[in-house]
């Protein structure tokens, strides 16, 4: 059985993306920084809760050997967790609104992925999947007929076109693990809102499409519901 565990699941896509992998029968991990909020999550979809936080070395670390404990090793990992940040007239942006997003949206992925390393590499078809955005393309976000080209969130966009260059350079560096990045589009979740057109469910079309794809499928790929997209 697949051992599947994501990060910031607690709600919105990672929520979502957890009932729908634990239906396709996944044995699914839930990880979230709220306690509470995991548990009762968790309890909802039929996964088990792992607390995580993915801004805290210790607390990934813990996370880790959580599931090295109950399960010795995982199959897919999501990296899920993400927040948006400020958005619109930048001219008031400091340092540490830039380092907010950042910790969470690409060094939270950096940590999360080296601390699950070595339990990745105990399956047989190890994939990571990170969740990025067509916001973080420049093709899309300058293309007037997407809705990408009508938002200014620097801070976002910005964590999320280095996410995926992330994502090329750990498909390189590891050969024997499938890694790509996927779009959920624009989605009615809280990180907008709710303002997004498509239902949670579509949003996490990519995402549970690269987490159950089979073996030999390709890596370094940025995927969307509709197919690969291109990076730029």
């Amino acid at each position: 059985m697949t051992i599947t565990f994501i990060t910031g699941a607690n709600k919105g896509l990672g929520r979502e993306t957890a009932r729908r992998l634990v239906e396709a029968g996944h044995t699914v991990l839930l990880g979230a920084r709220d306690p509470e909020a995991g548990a009762v999550a968790a309890a909802a979809v039929g996964a088990r809760f792992v607390p995580i936080d993915v801004t805290g070395d210790a607390s990934v670390a813990a996370a880790a050997a959580d599931v090295a404990a109950h399960e010795g090793a995982i199959d897919v990992l999501i990296n899920n967790a993400g927040v948006h940040g400020p958005a619109g007239d930048p001219a008031g942006l400091t340092g540490a609104d830039v380092l907010g997003v950042f910790d969470v949206n690409l060094a939270g992925v950096v940590r999360t992925t080296t601390a699950f390393l070595p339990l990745l590499r105990r399956s047989a078809d190890p994939v990571i999947i990170n969740v990025s955005s067509g916001m973080g393309s420049l093709a899309l976000t300058h293309d007037p007929a997407r809705a990408e080209s009508k938002v200014v969130a620097p801070l976002y966009t910005a964590s999320k076109a280095a996410l995926t260059m992330l994502t090329t350079q750990y498909a390189k560096a590891f050969p024997g693990i499938r890694i790509n990045a996927a779009d959920p589009g624009y989605t009615a979740t809280d990180l907008n809102g709710h303002s997004g057109p498509q239902t949670v469910t579509e949003g996490t079309d990519a995402i549970v499409g690269l987490a159950t794809e089979g073996p030999g499928a390709g890596s370094g790929r940025f995927v969307s519901r509709s197919g690969e997209i291109a990076w730029s």
